[in-house]
């Protein structure tokens, strides 16, 4: 990359995508944190300035079309293009509730933030992108959504129950690999894939990042490490993949 790298990462205030910030902003990237509270997103910068990181905030909630939108177009004033969207931000709101027993206010909620969000995101963001030589859009998935894991009575989601959430992941997958192709069959230089991070001690769900690890969940460091490594390699140009740290994950 002969240009400034400069990356979008959702939901970057905290968790996850504030260690994706963290580790691509010591990589040299320039990224902006999209944080639906603009306060968060300045405390997200301020801790990371105290490291001796450079970062910026753009206030970006992706349930909402206009925040979305303006957004977009303050990337776009900023730098006039945009190398690297990582769609993170996520939630889930139906955690244990049962396929007979699903609560349509979860199920709506679970696909805004999930699915909804995610599309409105990269569609409104794609200007940015088409206006580099070379671009990536990385959706953060999960194997919750990964159908084949779901009947594998090995797999280690093979027990999870999460309707709603599991169900938009999966949407999100397949609106992965249809961008994907619709990008080659327009021979536009913008790969799009899917990471699988696995279960990693963050906020995420409701619990403490400590609970987290008493269930059994990984350092958020190994968490993100395969994100990182796909959103630093701009030799690795594969696209329509859903991987994880161990390699591909079934759709």
């Amino acid at each position: 990359m002969n240009e400034t790298v400069v990356t979008l990462v959702t939901g970057g205030n905290r968790g996850m995508g504030l260690e994706i910030s963290r580790e691509l902003a010591k990589q040299g990237q320039r990224v902006i944190i999209g944080a639906r509270d603009a306060s968060k997103g300045q405390a997200a910068v301020e801790l990371l300035a105290d490291e001796g990181l450079s970062v910026e905030t753009v206030q970006l909630d992706v349930t909402d079309p206009a925040s979305v939108s303006q957004a977009a177009a303050t990337i776009k004033q900023r730098y006039g293009y945009l190398s690297l969207l990582i769609n993170n931000a996520g939630a889930v709101f139906d955690f244990g509730q049962t396929a007979s027993n699903l609560q349509f206010k979860a199920l709506h909620d679970d696909f805004e933030i999930n699915y909804f969000g995610l599309i409105d995101v990269t569609q409104k963001m794609l200007p940015l992108l088409k206006a580099t030589a070379v671009a990536k859009i990385i959706n953060v998935s999960s194997m919750m959504g990964s159908k084949t894991a779901a009947l594998d009575p090995q797999s280690v989601v093979y027990q999870a129950v999460a309707v709603g959430y599991q169900s938009a992941k999966a949407a999100a997958n397949m609106y992965t690999v249809q961008l994907a192709k619709e990008m080659q069959r327009e021979q536009l230089n913008i790969t799009v894939n899917a990471i699988d991070p696995g279960m990693v001690a963050t906020e995420f769900g409701g619990a403490t990042p400590e609970q987290a690890r008493q269930m059994g969940a990984k350092p958020i460091t190994q968490g993100v490490a395969r994100t990182v490594q796909l959103a630093t390699d701009w030799t690795d140009m594969s696209t329509g993949t859903f991987t994880n740290t161990d390699g591909p994950v079934g759709w």
